[in-house]
This record gives structure tokens, C-alpha cells and sequence, in this order.
């Protein structure tokens, strides 16, 4: 049983497909996913793929690239949405300075005001970092971000960091970059970080893990970035999925 915790199944490059993409999850073992919504487009089709499928929830947020865009009325609708009976968590939010549609300061807000929306709500966040790692955990501390925790999703940055966040109450979340040949920190944070904090995704279609590498990912090869944390650690398969997919029932309060 796998559990891959970040999924865009709601992306156009699933609209011809996304029922075989699903099925061929369900036939390697990965029997839960979360689909996540970030904008005006994804949030509502997030939502709808989880009430489709009993075993696959949703997660509404705003991204931080387009953090420009957003508008009051668009929180209070997140903040509506939480409360539906299918949606697990707040994001993906965070900073990405990356990428440079939306100011920096822009960003900072619209990150601390989901943070206080999640905490209003009690549901986890799902942080998206790109190059903008001090700052996210600075924004996390200052917040009180630990009120309701949540994920490092996809993380990628050095083991100091990653040991902040865990003292903030948060789970690592490792994708197909801990596969890569050419990757040093996935692989030290896979190794150093304990299995009861780690989490695994596939942020497809984005980051397919090797040999897949450079083709359009999906929930499937999630197996890939579990059998590549078991090598690192020395476990089984079956261990390491175990263990990741009770760190995500716990972390979005599922039962099931």
C-alpha cells in the first residue's frame, strides 16, 4: 500500500488519460493519493476528481507564483472549501523565487495569510519551496506555523533545514529528485531524516523519478521514490510504504 501525497491529476496533461493514469496506480499498490488545487482553475477540478474516487482526497491552496492574482474573495473561498468533506489540507502555498511573476513581498502575505487561515481552520499546509528556503522557515516560525503543521512537500534542500522544520512539527515529503544520479541532498535528508517524519509524492506530472526521467510523471512510479528510500535506509519496500502511508493518514487526519 503507497500513499503519494502530492498528485496533479487535475492538470491538462491528464485530461485525455486520467482514468488509466489512476488505474495504473491502483494496479502498482498506490491505493491513496491527494489531488492539490492552487488556483482558480485547479481547486474546483481537485475537488471534483476526490469526490469521483473514495481513496483519493483533494488539497486547496494558492501558489506562490501566482500570488499576484489573488484576491480577498478567493481566501474566504479556500477557507469555505476546507470545509468540505474531502479536502485534507491548505496549499500548496510557500515562496518561489524562482520564477518572478509575483513580488516577493506579494508572496510573504499571501503565504502568512494561508498559514492563518489553516490555523483558523485546524488542517495542515502543504509548503512549495523553490529557492526560498530561510525565508519559508522563518515565515513558519514567526507564524507559529506548528499550530498546524503539515508537509515540506517535494523537498530539496540541505538536512539543517530540513531538521527545522521537523522541530516546527513538520513531515518531509521526498519525490523523484531523491532518484536522480546527480542528486546529493534528497538523498542525505532520505537518509538522516526518520522514517516516521518521512512522506512520498510524485508531483506529477512534474519530477518523474529515474529511469523515467524527463517524461511526463504519474502516481504510479511513486514505487520508484519508495524502493529509493528503502535502498537508502536499508528496508524493505513494504516498510517504507507502510510507514509513509500511516505519516500521511496521521498528518491528514484519515482513518482509512
Amino acid at each position: 500500500m503507497l500513499f503519494d501525497t502530492h498528485v496533479h491529476l487535475n492538470a491538462d496533461q491528464f485530461m485525455d488519460d486520467r482514468e488509466e493514469v489512476i488505474q495504473r496506480a491502483l494496479d502498482t499498490g498506490v491505493n491513496q493519493m491527494v489531488v492539490v488545487g492552487f488556483d482558480r482553475k485547479t481547486i474546483p477540478l481537485a475537488i471534483e476528481i476526490a469526490e469521483q474516487y473514495d481513496f483519493i482526497y483533494a488539497a486547496v491552496g494558492w501558489h506562490p507564483v501566482d500570488a499576484i492574482d489573488m484576491k480577498e474573495e478567493d481566501l474566504d473561498w479556500i477557507e469555505e472549501l476546507s470545509q468540505h468533506s474531502k479536502v485534507v489540507a491548505i496549499g500548496e502555498m510557500g515562496l518561489d523565487y524562482h520564477w518572478d511573476k509575483s513580488p516577493q513581498d506579494v508572496q510573504k502575505d499571501v503565504f502568512r495569510k494561508q498559514i492563518q487561515l489553516a490555523k483558523k481552520v485546524k488542517m495542515p499546509i502543504i509548503i512549495h519551496n523553490r529557492e526560498a528556503t530561510e525565508d519559508i522557515v522563518q515565515i513558519l516560525k514567526e507564524e507559529n506555523a506548528e499550530e498546524c503543521g503539515g508537509i515540506m512537500h517535494c523537498y530539496n534542500d540541505v538536512v539543517d533545514y530540513a531538521r527545522e522544520c521537523l522541530d516546527l512539527g513538520f513531515y518531509i515529503s521526498l519525490g523523484g529528485p531523491v532518484t536522480f544520479k546527480n542528486a546529493t541532498d534528497p538523498k542525505i535528508v532520505a537518509e538522516e531524516v526518520p522514517l516516521d517524519r518521512l512522506l512520498i509524492e510524485t508531483d506529477c506530472p512534474f519530477l518523474a523519478p529515474h529511469p523515467n526521467r524527463g517524461t511526463r510523471n504519474e502516481p504510479a512510479y511513486v514505487k520508484l521514490v519508495a524502493e529509493k528510500i528503502a535502498e537508502i535506509k536499508g528496508l524493505t519496500l513494504e516498510e517504507v510504504a507502510e510507514e509513509t502511508t500511516k505519516n500521511a493518514k496521521k498528518v491528514f487526519s484519515l482513518n482509512s
